[in-house]
C-alpha cells in the first residue's frame, strides 16, 4: 500500500506508487507543515511540475480554516466545468453551463464566469469553499462581489491577467491557496481541492460533502489518484 506524506493511503496501482516514489527522491516536502504539504505534494503529483513547490503560496492557518469549512459542510463552489470534473467525493455547484449563465452573460455584457459567480453566489450566498481553475475573470468577479467565502482555492491559468487575479485575493483577508506565476488551471485546482477534502473527511463528526441538505453517500475515491 502507497501513502501520501499525511500518511492516508494512496493507491496500490504500481504506475502511481513509482511517481510518487520519483516525487519524492526529487523533493523533500517532510519539513512542510500537514496541509501545506499534502497540498504540495497532490499539486505536484497531477501536474508532473516540480516548481509547484516554491509557486504555491500554503499559509497552514487558511489551509486549516478551508478544512473547518469543508468538515463544517460548507457549500462548495467550482468556476468552471472542467473544475468540476475533477472532484469527487463532494456536491460542486458550478453554473457555468446553464442556460440562464448565458442569458446573463449576454445581457449584463459580462463573461460567462463572472456571470456564473454571480449565479452561484445567489444561490449559496456566504459562506462557501470556491475553487477557482479556469481563467482569472472568475476571481476578480469574486473579489469584485465581495462574497464572503469561506475559503477560496484561487489557481487559475492565464498569460493576461491570472497572476494579477491571484495578487488581489492574497491582498485581501480572504482564507485563500494561490500561486505566484500565471501557471494553474482546472486539474491544479481539483488536486489542491481534494487534499483539503481528505483531510476533513478524517475530521471527527465530518460533514464534508454532505451541504447543508444532510448526509449523501459519498465515493471512497476523493480524486486523489488520478
Amino acid at each position: 500500500m502507497v501513502t501520501w506524506t499525511d500518511g492516508a493511503p494512496a493507491s496500490t496501482n504500481p504506475e502511481i506508487a513509482q511517481a510518487l516514489g520519483v516525487l519524492r527522491d526529487r523533493v523533500d516536502l517532510t519539513r512542510l507543515p500537514k496541509y501545506s504539504r499534502d497540498v504540495t505534494e497532490r499539486v505536484i503529483y497531477a501536474s508532473a511540475d516540480f516548481g509547484y513547490y516554491t509557486d504555491l503560496i500554503c499559509d497552514e492557518d487558511s489551509l486549516a480554516d478551508g478544512v473547518a469549512a469543508l468538515a463544517a459542510g460548507a457549500t462548495v463552489i467550482a468556476d468552471s466545468a472542467m473544475v468540476a470534473a475533477g472532484i469527487t467525493g463532494c456536491r460542486v455547484l458550478c453554473k457555468i453551463n446553464e442556460p440562464l449563465t448565458q442569458r446573463l452573460s449576454r445581457t449584463a455584457g459580462i463573461s460567462r464566469a463572472a456571470a456564473a459567480v454571480r449565479l452561484a453566489v445567489g444561490e449559496a450566498g456566504p459562506g462557501a469553499v470556491w475553487v477557482v481553475g479556469g481563467g482569472p475573470a472568475a476571481l476578480r468577479e469574486i473579489l469584485s462581489r465581495q462574497v464572503e467565502p469561506a475559503f477560496v482555492v484561487g489557481l487559475p491559468a492565464g498569460l493576461v491577467g491570472a497572476a494579477t487575479a491571484k495578487d488581489a485575493l492574497r491582498a485581501t483577508d480572504i482564507r485563500s491557496l494561490t500561486n505566484v506565476s500565471d501557471k494553474g488551471g482546472p486539474v491544479v485546482a481539483a488536486a489542491a481541492f481534494g487534499a483539503l477534502l481528505r483531510s476533513a473527511r478524517e475530521m471527527a463528526g465530518s460533514r464534508a460533502g454532505w451541504g447543508s441538505d444532510g448526509p449523501d453517500p459519498m465515493p471512497d475515491d476523493d480524486g486523489a489518484n488520478w
